[in-house]
């Protein structure tokens, strides 16, 4: 057993690995870019949905879609791997609460790269779905579940959370440590702000669809728990809320263009 988690070990931190892991920031930095695109259309009275589905789809929609689909498909279940890599066999040498941080953090992220990778597997075998339809089929399906609503609750506040964790990240540039910084302290201050930016838009958005989840299950409405999409046309319904929404829209595409430079500067 041991002789066969050291050769996945090593398998999993192969040069070819990490390079194709790499790329995998850059897919989810193109599609952060292109939801900010269709948030700030949304701002300016265009239709479009502001989610990985919309995003995924626009992806599709250009020359070569399929090849673009799956090329980026094989960068996240990579990026999954590296990370799955991460929480099985790093982090050993840390105290046990901070290993078991980190560890979960990493399970989590290979999570969600997995789950992208989903996402683009179905567009390129023309399976897509309307993320904000399956986010309420989710919830209609989950409040008639025993324990469901709890679990809505938690699964909101859990987003919501989250978006705060990405908030704070942002105004207090931790997310510096997760990357090379360049050498040039023009490039350094580019690269800074890209993040802050960012992780504040990101931060935001999150914040907002968790509390929509939340708000969705409390008053037994599943049909306002739209997901990503549906955060966003919210926050463009408040009060300077196209403002709001086309600000969002710009620190996505910061975002966006911070993952790409990341899939460069990461340390993996």
């Amino acid at each position: 057993m041991r002789s066969a988690a050291d050769k996945a070990e090593v398998a999993t931190n192969s040069h070819a690995l990490e390079i194709l892991a790499r790329a995998g920031f850059a897919v989810s930095g193109v599609l952060h870019f292109l939801v900010g695109t269709i948030a700030i259309g949304l701002a300016t009275g265009k239709g479009g949905r502001a989610d990985v589905s919309g995003a995924v789809a626009e992806l599709a929609s250009q020359p070569a879609g399929p090849v673009l689909l799956w090329a980026s498909f094989a960068a996240c279940v990579a990026l999954a791997l590296w990370q799955a890599s991460d929480a099985i066999f790093d982090f050993e040498h840390l105290p046990p609460k901070d290993k078991t941080a980190k560890k979960l953090k990493a399970a989590l992220q290979a999570a969600v790269y997995a789950a992208l990778a989903f996402s683009l597997a179905a567009f390129a075998r023309g399976a897509g779905q309307d993320n904000r339809e399956s986010a309420s089929d989710m919830t209609v399906n989950l409040l008639k579940a025993p324990g469901g609503v709890l679990l809505l609750v938690l699964i909101g506040a859990a987003v919501a959370i989250t978006g705060i964790v990405y908030g704070v990240r942002g105004f207090r540039k931790s997310f510096e440590k997760h990357i090379n910084l360049p050498p040039s302290p023009n490039a350094r201050k580019a690269v800074t702000a890209l993040g802050v930016a960012g992780y504040v838009a990101k931060g935001v958005a999150l914040f907002v669809t968790g509390l929509l989840v939340i708000i969705a299950t409390v008053t037994a409405h599943p049909e306002q728990s739209t997901g990503l999409d549906g955060g966003l046309k919210a926050l463009r319904e408040q009060p300077f809320g196209i403002y709001v929404l086309a600000a969002v829209g710009v620190g996505l595409i910061c975002y966006g263009v911070y993952m790409v430079v990341r899939a460069k500067l990461a340390r993996m």
